[in-house]
C-alpha cells in the first residue's frame, strides 16, 4: 500500500504590504471620471493624473495625502522647539551649584570661602560655566553626581544623534562602555575612509558587524547599507546643527568638548560626519529649519524630528508628481505609513495599483502622432457606464424597451431573463439549467435533489426562464450630427453632447449591430468623426453653425445604404450660421444669411427624399432656433424635441428606439 503524504501548511501574522484580502481595486469609478475630463475637453494623459490627484470616493488622492504630509511637518515646527538639551543641562548645572553652596556653608575653612567666590564669578553662559567647573574639585558628592550627568548627557545626546538607542542604552555607562564606544568609532572610520578610497571593504565590514553589530539594530548587509543607515542620520544632525540661533551654535560647540569629559568623542563624530558626507554628497547636509513651538526636544529628539521633517518634504514631492519623470512608483509606501498610519499607505498603493491596470488592461493607446487617447476597450467600457445611466432615466420615465435587442427577427446568440411581456422564443438549454442549478442551491441535501430530479423530471419556475435574444431584420443608416460651435462648451452643453454620442453608438454597436451608425461634428465647417476622435474633441474658440456642410456628409453615409432605413438625428444649439461656398470655403455671417437658411434647408428637403425620418434636438430657449426648426420640421415631416441639457441622452436614445419599433410595426 502506498504511503501517504501529507502537506504542512504554516500560518504567520500579517505584517504589511498589500493585503490580500483586499478587493480588486475597481476601474469603473476611475474610467467614468477620466472619461468626464476627456469629454470636457482634458487630454486623457492630465485626466488620469487628474484623477490620481482627486482620489475616489474610497481612496485618497494624492493631493489630500500631501495635504496631511505638509500639515504633519507644520505641526512639528509650530509645536517643537530645539531647547531641550540646552534647558536640562542649564537645570543639572543649577542643581549642582545649590547642592555645592549648601557644603560650601557648612564648612568653615578658607579654601570653602574660596570656592564660594570661584563659583559666585562663574559667567552666566552655560557653556562657558560648564567649561570653567571641569577642574574643579566639588566638595558635595551630589553636586559632582549633577556635573557628571552633564558630560555623560552631552555624549550620549551626540551619539543619539546619529546612532539610533544610544542615549537609552548608555545611561548609566562605566568608563568600559564609553571606551568600547571610542574603539566602535574608531573601526568604523577606518572602514569609512576604505570605502571612500575606492577599496573592497566586504571583509572588513563583516569582521566590524562581528565586533560592534550590537550599535546596529538595522543589522545592515554591507558597507553601502551601513552608510545610508548612518548619513541619513548624520545629515539630520548636521541640520539640527544649522537650525540653532548663532548663541546656540556656540553654546553646543563649547559643551560638546566636554561630552564624556573630553573632546575625544566630538573629533571622532566629527571625522565621521565628513566621510559619510564624502560618500553621500546627495543628502541635503545644509538645511535648516524654523522651530517655533514650546515643547523642548534634545540634541537626539531634535535629530530625529529634523529625519521627520526630510522624510515628509521628500514624501511631499513625491506626491506632488509635478517634476520630471513622476511616476506614483516613487512613492516611499513604508515612510508614508510611518509619518501618516497605515491607512495612507493603503490609499497609495491603491492608487498606484489603479493607474497599472489602467495601462496594463489597454485602457489607452497613442495615436499616429504619439498623442494619448482613450483606447476602443475603454470607449465600451465608457459607452457601458453611460448608457446604463441613460437607460435607468428611460425607466423611470417608463421606456421599458432599452433592453430589448430586437423582435422576431435572427437570434444574435446571447439571452436574457424573461420580463413581462416578452414574445421572444426561450432558451431551452440555459432554462433548464438555470432550473437544475437553482433547485439544487435551495435543496438542503443535493444528492437526494439529484435522485428525484432523475425519477420525477425537473420543475421550471418562471424565475428559471431566460428567452433568445433576436436581431430585427430592418437595417436603419443613423446619422448623428453634432454641434461643436463654442457655445455648446459656453453654456455647459459640450460633454452632455458627447455623452449622448457615446451612449447612442454603444447601444448600436453592441445591441444593433445591423444598424450603420455615422457620426458628424459640425462648428464652423464639419466633418465625419469616429466616437475615440469625439471623445476627445477639445472646445474651439470658432463660431459658425454649418449645418449645411454636415447635411451633405449626411447624405453621403445615406447613399452608402440605400436599402437601410434613413435616420437623422441632429443635436444643436443655434440656427445655421454658416455655409460651403462655392469653393468649399465656409461663409459665416451673423445673424443667420439668407443664403445660409436658403442652402440649408435646400439639403433638409434633399434628405426628406431619401424618407428619412429627422429629428431634431433643439438646446437652449434661443426664440429664433424654435422657430426655424419648428418651420423646417412642418415641411419636411420631422421631430422637434427640446430636452434639458441633462435629459439629452435619453432623448436620443428613446427618439431612436421608437424609430426601431416603428420600423418593426
Amino acid at each position: 500500500m502506498a504511503r501517504r503524504t501529507f502537506h504542512r501548511a504554516q500560518y504567520q501574522r500579517y505584517t504589511g504590504g498589500p493585503d490580500p484580502l483586499a478587493p480588486p481595486v475597481d476601474l469603473r469609478e476611475a474610467l467614468r471620471e477620466i472619461g468626464d475630463d476627456v469629454m470636457a475637453g482634458t487630454s486623457p494623459q492630465r485626466a488620469l493624473r487628474e484623477f490620481l490627484r482627486r482620489g475616489s470616493q474610497d481612496t485618497r488622492g494624492l493631493d489630500r495625502l500631501r495635504e496631511q504630509v505638509n500639515r504633519r511637518r507644520q505641526e512639528l515646527l509650530k509645536k517643537r522647539n530645539l531647547d531641550g538639551t540646552f534647558a536640562e543641562i542649564r537645570e543639572l548645572l543649577d542643581h549642582a551649584l545649590l547642592e555645592e553652596r549648601k557644603q560650601l556653608a557648612r564648612d568653615l575653612d578658607d579654601d570653602a570661602r574660596f570656592a564660594e567666590m570661584q563659583i559666585g564669578s562663574l559667567p552666566p553662559s552655560t557653556a562657558q560655566a560648564v567649561e570653567e567647573l571641569a577642574d574643579y574639585d566639588w566638595r558635595s558628592p551630589q553636586a559632582r553626581e549633577d556635573y557628571d550627568k552633564i558630560k555623560d548627557l552631552l555624549g550620549r545626546e551626540l551619539l543619539d544623534q546619529r546612532f539610533a538607542g544610544m542615549k537609552e542604552a548608555l545611561e548609566g555607562a562605566n568608563d568600559q562602555d564609553r571606551q568600547r564606544v571610542s574603539e566602535m568609532l574608531s573601526d568604523l572610520n577606518e572602514l569609512l575612509d576604505a570605502h571612500n578610497r575606492g577599496e573592497d571593504t566586504t571583509e572588513q565590514f563583516n569582521d566590524f558587524m562581528e565586533k560592534h553589530g550590537d550599535f546596529f539594530p538595522e543589522n545592515p548587509r554591507n558597507t553601502e547599507e551601513l552608510i545610508d543607515s548612518l548619513a541619513q542620520r548624520a545629515a539630520a544632525a548636521q541640520q539640527f546643527y544649522n537650525s540653532l540661533t548663532p548663541e546656540q551654535r556656540a553654546e553646543l560647540d563649547q559643551l560638546a568638548q566636554q561630552a564624556f569629559g573630553s573632546p575625544e568623542l566630538m573629533s571622532q563624530l566629527a571625522q565621521m560626519d565628513s566621510a559619510l558626507r564624502q560618500a553621500r554628497p546627495g543628502l541635503d547636509w545644509d538645511n535648516a529649519q524654523s522651530f517655533q513651538g514650546d515643547q523642548p526636544m534634545g540634541l537626539g529628539e531634535g535629530a530625529a524630528a529634523l529625519r521627520d521633517i526630510s522624510e515628509l518634504e521628500a514624501l511631499s514631492e513625491q506626491l506632488s508628481q509635478q517634476y520630471a519623470g513622476a511616476q506614483l512608483d516613487d512613492i516611499d509606501i513604508d515612510a508614508l505609513a510611518r509619518q501618516l498610519g497605515d491607512e495612507a499607505a493603503v490609499d497609495a498603493r491603491r492608487l498606484a495599483e489603479l493607474e497599472k491596470a489602467l495601462s496594463e488592461q489597454g485602457f489607452f493607446d497613442r495615436t499616429s502622432d504619439g498623442q494619448l487617447r482613450l483606447s476602443p476597450k475603454a470607449m465600451r467600457q465608457l459607452g457601458q457606464t453611460i448608457f446604463r445611466d441613460i437607460a435607468e432615466q428611460l425607466s423611470g420615465r417608463g421606456d421599458r424597451q432599452t433592453r430589448r435587442s430586437g423582435a422576431l427577427g435572427e437570434p444574435t446568440g446571447a439571452s436574457r431573463e424573461w420580463e413581462f411581456g416578452d414574445t421572444d422564443p426561450w432558451d431551452v438549454t440555459r432554462t433548464v439549467s438555470n432550473a437544475v442549478l437553482r433547485t439544487i442551491s435551495e435543496s438542503d441535501e443535493p444528492s437526494m435533489v439529484s435522485r428525484e430530479m432523475a425519477r420525477d423530471g425537473v420543475r421550471i419556475d418562471v424565475r428559471d426562464v431566460e428567452v433568445a435574444e433576436t436581431e430585427a431584420r430592418t437595417q436603419a443608416a443613423v446619422v448623428l450630427l453634432v454641434d461643436t460651435s463654442f457655445s455648446m462648451e459656453m453654456e455647459g452643453r459640450w460633454t452632455p453632447m458627447k455623452r449622448t454620442a457615446i451612449a447612442l453608438n454603444h447601444l448600436i454597436s453592441t445591441r444593433f449591430r445591423s444598424d450603420e451608425l455615422h457620426l458628424i461634428a459640425f462648428g464652423r465647417y464639419a466633418r465625419s468623426i469616429d466616437i475615440a476622435e469625439l471623445t476627445g474633441l477639445q472646445p474651439r474658440m470658432e463660431q459658425g453653425t454649418n449645418l449645411h456642410h454636415a447635411l451633405l456628409l449626411a447624405q453621403r453615409h445615406l447613399r452608402r445604404f440605400p436599402n437601410a432605413q434613413p435616420v437623422v438625428l441632429v443635436v444643436t444649439d443655434g440656427e445655421p450660421t454658416a455655409h460651403l461656398d462655392p469653393s468649399g470655403e465656409p461663409f459665416f455671417f451673423y445673424p443667420p444669411h439668407p443664403q445660409t437658411i436658403a442652402l440649408t434647408v435646400r439639403e433638409l428637403d434633399h434628405v426628406s427624399r431619401f424618407g428619412a425620418q429627422v429629428t431634431f434636438f433643439r438646446l437652449g430657449e434661443d426664440p429664433g432656433l424654435a422657430h426655424f426648426m419648428d418651420q423646417i420640421a412642418r415641411r419636411i415631416g420631422g421631430r422637434v424635441v427640446a430636452p434639458d441639457v441633462d435629459g439629452l441622452g435619453a432623448a436620443v436614445v428613446g427618439d431612436y428606439l421608437r424609430s426601431r419599433r416603428g420600423r418593426r410595426g
